[in-house]
């Protein structure tokens, strides 16, 4: 498992590339939720979601190895950071990305220069030839979030909303992977252990809390949640354990639930997010979280959003 060190170090190699992301705040939502609600909004980090922290954690660390050359496997945005970082310095990246990848995140990811390869519809087919292309290449893959150094990037997102948040007393986090969630777990778990974390999944992409239920990996099939950033088919070999060591609860929420979180973010805070990061704000709507009358931050985790399907997920 990473360390709180780890996750500090990260935040010192990556301080260079991304945003610190503010804290937003609505009254009206704080009021419908029975809780004090704030926003980490990484919706509005660099590239649109919190996954360039950790590909600028990987990608630097492999640079400074000599990494002439990167893969990834992504439905989208971990393949737009890890496409931004690489063409920041001067490396070639091939992104495996899924059939059905919005096409916002594809025109990211060309746009940063990254080199696409369409591959099935399952992180299981994507991964091992994002890996297969890394090792034809002699080239170095980058995990979307099964690595260390992903994980510890990721938690800077934690280190930050214990500073600009204070006293707070919750803190709710999607699940995909869990590389997020790890990372946020150590920084704040390591730091204040007082401090609530949960996770958010939704019912039909439900790989963790069946997981956590059976004390052991358990995956699940392809899956058609509008939270496409939480496709992934199971929680991760390193993730995992994290998880199970010091995460205080799972809710699941529904596809209405999401839409209708999504919906009322966009109408009342003027801001466009992923159906992913409307699952925390899904739960403190519909009185998912098991306390009222707190201090809690919802993890916005992105807000690449293709604008054709916007009238789809509006409830």
């Amino acid at each position: 498992m990473i360390s709180l060190n780890e996750v500090k170090e990260a935040r010192e190699r990556i301080s260079d590339i991304i945003h610190v992301t503010p804290i937003l705040k609505s009254d009206q939502l704080s009021s419908l939720c029975g809780n004090q609600i704030f926003f980490k909004s990484e919706h509005l980090q660099k590239t649109g979601s919190f996954k360039i922290r950790g590909a600028s954690n990987k990608v630097k660390q492999a640079v400074e190895n000599g990494a002439k050359y990167v893969t990834a496997a992504s439905s989208g945005n971990h393949g737009q950071a890890v496409s931004y970082v690489a063409n920041k310095y001067g490396v070639p990246a091939t992104i495996v990305v899924p059939e059905d990848i919005s096409q916002c995140k594809m025109n990211a990811i060309k746009a940063y220069n990254g080199k696409i390869e369409i591959c099935g519809t399952t992180s299981a087919e994507r991964l091992p030839r994002a890996k297969e292309i890394a090792e034809q290449e002699n080239g170095v893959f980058i995990p979307p979030y099964d690595d260390p150094f992903i994980m510890a990037g990721q938690g800077t997102v934690g280190l930050e909303i214990l500073e600009q948040v204070q006293d707070v007393d919750a803190v709710i986090v999607p699940i995909g992977g869990g590389g997020l969630l790890s990372g946020i777990l150590t920084a704040i778990k390591e730091t204040n252990p007082k401090i609530k974390v949960i996770g958010v999944e939704p019912e039909i992409a439900n790989d963790t809390h069946l997981s956590l239920k059976n004390k052991e990996i358990t995956s699940i099939p392809a899956t058609s949640t509008i939270a496409d950033g939480l496709r992934s088919s199971q929680p991760g070999d390193m993730t995992f354990p994290v998880l199970m060591k010091y995460l205080d609860d799972l809710v699941l929420v529904s596809e209405e639930e999401i839409r209708h979180a999504f919906s009322f973010v966009l109408e009342r805070m003027k801001q466009l997010i992923e159906p992913s990061s409307a699952t925390t704000v899904a739960a403190a709507m519909h009185n998912k979280l098991p306390f009222t009358d707190k201090k809690v931050v919802t993890v916005i985790s992105g807000g690449n959003v293709d604008l054709g399907k916007i009238y789809g997920l509006i409830s």
